[in-house]
């Protein structure tokens, strides 16, 4: 297999199934939110690639504007009782969170994969004594 193959569908039904960005497997996550190590069928390190926390801040900023909107959409219409609050919006917050989290995290990946993206390396600047320009 080479490098340049792509994902056999698009990329959030691949990433929702979890499949590896070379060979398409469904070998990505380990839990719920967890990446493998690796790819078990064509051995793509997922170690390499550098997720980071930013899919949970901007999601939980994401989720959290629409929760809020849909409970107190809720509150003005129907007046529920506080346990009904209580007992409905922590359970699916959280519940959104994590199954956007996962679907965003390999979105990601994947995405880093296809544009090879890499840290960044910072250049080193012209020394005036080699008749660069500084």
């Amino acid at each position: 297999m080479t490098d340049q193959a792509t994902p056999p569908a698009p990329l959030l039904l691949a990433s929702a199934k979890g499949l590896c960005p070379r060979c398409g497997a469904q070998t990505l996550f380990v839990s719920p939110v967890r990446f493998a190590d690796g790819c078990r069928m064509c051995g793509l390190d997922y170690r390499q690639f550098n997720v980071g926390d930013g899919p949970a801040a901007f999601l939980t900023l994401i989720v959290g504007g629409l929760i809020l909107g849909l409970a107190l959409a809720l509150e003005f219409s129907v007046h529920p009782p506080l346990v009904v609050h209580l007992l409905l919006w922590p359970v699916l917050t959280v519940a959104c969170v994590v199954g956007s989290l996962r679907v965003a995290k390999a979105m990601l990946l994947t995405l880093e994969y296809k544009n090879k993206a890499a840290e960044g390396v910072l250049a080193k600047p012209a020394d005036p004594r080699d008749g660069g320009d500084a």
